[in-house]
């Protein structure tokens, strides 16, 4: 069974269409990688998926039900978002928003049981904070902090992740260390994990399968070796590029092409 399926999503500010007729299946264990250049609709496409945005057309279905026939309580246990941005201006601990994950099951102001605990503490320790469950979240990295929404995230035991730019403004070392986290988590827990990059690099690397966004439409969906042609990425980003294989993984590597100053 298909645990996260758009069909034929439209979606329109105002006036301004953003996603049109937008069709993908999303499966468990894997990592889909959104792709697209600015104001492709990658964002949008992620809150549609969550309903946190109502399409115009068309319909999300989580196993095979209507996501709009979902209580916002029922949603909560099956879905987590993890937004690009979050009020950092705080004296909560880490440990107080990673509980906040288990809201959906315990309520806003009931007492944590011993399973929310556990379930706490887990996902800590798979977030590799554990040591860092006492923090004041202003003190925080800004890697500290993306691993901490993404625990609570976890903590939520939603079996579908939607990440929106889980890497943004992270230097490479904290880049790399939340999307191996995330990819070994998706195939260990058999989670559904659909973020967004802007790295065509590091998706390939890091992503089972890319969709890549152009004009309101997916362009393309596949493995990073269907979808990382120059051909496509020409057409999303505006750009000419060479794709060889990357010397280590051997996956799909994109090469921008341009004329440096001073070149001829």
């Amino acid at each position: 069974m298909i645990p996260l399926h758009a069909q034929d999503v439209s979606f329109a500010y105002s006036d301004q269409s953003i996603l049109d007729r937008v069709s993908l299946e999303l499966r468990a264990g894997e990592t889909l990688v959104l792709l697209g250049a600015n104001g492709a609709g990658k964002t949008t496409l992620l809150q549609t998926l969550c309903r946190q945005l109502r399409p115009d057309s068309g319909v999300v279905l989580i196993h095979q039900d209507d996501i709009r026939k979902r209580t916002a309580k029922e949603l909560a246990r099956q879905v987590a978002l993890m937004p690009q941005q979050e009020n950092r201006e705080s004296q909560l601990r880490v440990s107080d928003v990673v509980e906040l994950g288990r809201a959906p099951h315990a309520g806003w102001w009931l007492p944590l049981t011993a399973k929310d605990h556990e379930a706490v503490d887990q996902a800590l320790e798979m977030s590799g904070l554990r040591e860092l469950r006492d923090r004041r979240i202003t003190e925080l990295s800004g890697g500290e902090w993306r691993r901490m929404i993404l625990a609570r995230a976890l903590a939520q035991h939603a079996s579908i992740l939607l990440l929106d730019e889980p890497t943004a403004g992270l230097d490479l070392k904290y880049q790399l260390d939340v999307l191996t986290r995330v990819q070994s988590m998706a195939r260990q827990c058999r989670l559904t994990v659909v973020l967004s990059l802007h790295d065509l690099n590091h998706a390939s690397i890091f992503g089972d399968r890319l969709a890549l966004m152009h004009d309101r439409k997916l362009l393309a969906v596949g493995t990073p070796k269907d979808v990382l042609q120059p051909p496509l990425i020409e057409t999303a980003f505006g750009i000419p590029v060479t794709v060889i294989d990357h010397p280590i993984h051997g996956t799909p590597f994109v090469v921008p092409l341009y004329e440096r100053r001073g070149e001829r």
